[in-house]
């Protein structure tokens, strides 16, 4: 059985968490700003319905690898991310708005945006916040919008992991999640591409919102 999380649990594994992209923002952007997540752009974009441009919002948009891959199609590009680094150095990049949120703490619009990526971005939310988080991006999404997300795979853990807090489910027990949150399943899949199954540490998923 998980350990219920109080209050004074989440702000501290929170503030654990931000503290370490804090303090190494710079290594993750020469870590991370070349990786291809083509697949995961597609992903998202081919499942979002009308006709571009759309209001994407990037949930935990780091340095702004994606933000600035969505604005250069001429999409409307929101980030939002809980390391203040992060939140400027998207900001200097992209232009773009940059929503300076904690995940735990969301204060978003209603039926805004066409699409939300979480794009390795999800899997920080303790298993007991995941719900209330979901719900609120479902609500910040238009009628029939999308929800793709993408997190490292295990088998239902959870814990600080170095020094990140980190959520690793199985494929069933997410969906069971989403579900519940008010979504309908597009399609999933497992990354990297061309890899045997247990190479294959990432879960990506693709939602369409419940009306």
């Amino acid at each position: 059985m998980r350990k219920v999380l109080e209050a004074h649990d989440l702000v501290e594994l929170s503030a654990r968490t931000l503290a370490h992209y804090d303090g190494s923002a710079q290594a993750f952007w020469e870590g991370t700003r070349n990786h291809d997540v083509s697949q995961n752009y597609a992903a998202l974009l081919t499942a979002i319905e009308g006709a571009p441009p759309f209001v994407i919002l990037d949930f935990g948009c780091g340095p702004g690898r994606d933000l600035a891959y969505f604005q250069s199609l001429g999409h409307e590009a929101i980030g939002l991310d809980g390391s203040a680094r992060f939140v400027a150095m998207a900001r200097a990049s992209t232009g773009c708005e940059v929503l300076h949120q904690q995940f735990l703490e969301l204060a978003l619009p209603a039926a805004r945006f066409s699409g939300v990526f979480a794009n390795a971005s999800l899997f920080h939310v303790p298993t007991q916040e995941l719900g209330r988080v979901l719900s609120a991006l479902r609500t910040s999404l238009v009628t029939r919008g999308v929800l793709f997300c993408s997190n490292p795979r295990g088998h239902d853990t959870e814990g600080f992991s170095g020094p990140r807090y980190g959520a690793f489910h199985t494929y069933e027990t997410w969906r069971k999640y989403v579900v519940a949150a008010g979504f309908d399943e597009i399609a999933h899949y497992y990354r990297p591409e061309g890899k045997p199954r247990e190479e294959q540490g990432w879960l990506a998923t693709v939602w369409r919102k419940r009306d």
